[in-house]
């Protein structure tokens, strides 16, 4: 019988925490995890572009191979699984692919499925480099955060990372040069014997401000 608590949203999000350690030899299906990146999909993204692409490590060599990447750190050799999560730069050019299904529908003429295309197009290549690399970061984090209250619903528990060599890490998994390496997200059972209370958050006050800052 599953122990998970079925939780409405506001607690959902107050019981997300970042794992710092977690139970060794707890194993998750491929079945388990495509059910919640199947739910990903949905996270929002510039232009519909759907920047985000997820390497899943479960792989004992691989792992270890993440593990030295990410300085071994421990919680990378007891997760169940390690979520990379990485940015495409050139996600622009999925633009016309991506809207080719409004196009078949009629909801796009064709005059405004061409338009859609070259001004996303001119959008993303006016501004360079930088602000590709910019997007491929903010969208494959509004997907990854989407991921980890995904599976605290599915109760399991994640820890976001950026202790990682963005260079190690590519070259173990093979990453091409047009993807950021945006974050690493650890996945398994929390072992919450030497949890701390959780650290102090900013009341609404300090953070929020109207009309100006």
């Amino acid at each position: 019988m599953s122990t998970q608590i079925e939780m409405n949203f506001e607690n959902l999000v107050k019981e997300r925490r970042s794992a710092s350690k977690f139970l060794p030899d707890v194993e998750i299906s491929t079945k388990e995890l495509e059910e919640m990146l199947s739910l990903v999909k949905f996270a929002p993204s510039a232009f519909n572009l759907q920047h985000s692409h997820y390497v899943v490590v479960k792989n004992p060599e691989v792992k270890q191979k993440v593990y030295e990447a990410s300085f071994k750190q421990y919680k990378v050799q007891t997760a169940s699984a390690v979520l990379v999560v990485l940015g495409n730069k050139e996600a622009y050019k999925d633009a016309a692919r991506i809207n080719e299904g409004l196009l078949h529908l009629g909801v796009l003429s064709k005059q405004e499925y061409e338009s859609t295309v070259s001004s996303v197009e001119s959008f993303y290549e006016g501004r360079g480099d930088t602000f590709m690399r910019e997007e491929a970061i903010r969208n494959a984090s509004l997907s990854a955060m989407l991921f980890m209250l995904i599976a605290k619903e599915k109760g399991w528990d994640t820890c976001p990372m950026i202790g990682f060599d963005p260079e190690a890490l590519s070259s173990a998994l093979n990453i091409p040069d047009s993807y950021v390496p945006v974050l690493m997200i650890t996945l398994g059972k929390e072992d919450t014997s030497g949890q701390r209370p959780r650290g102090y958050r900013k009341p609404a006050g300090e953070f929020v401000s109207y009309d100006t800052f």
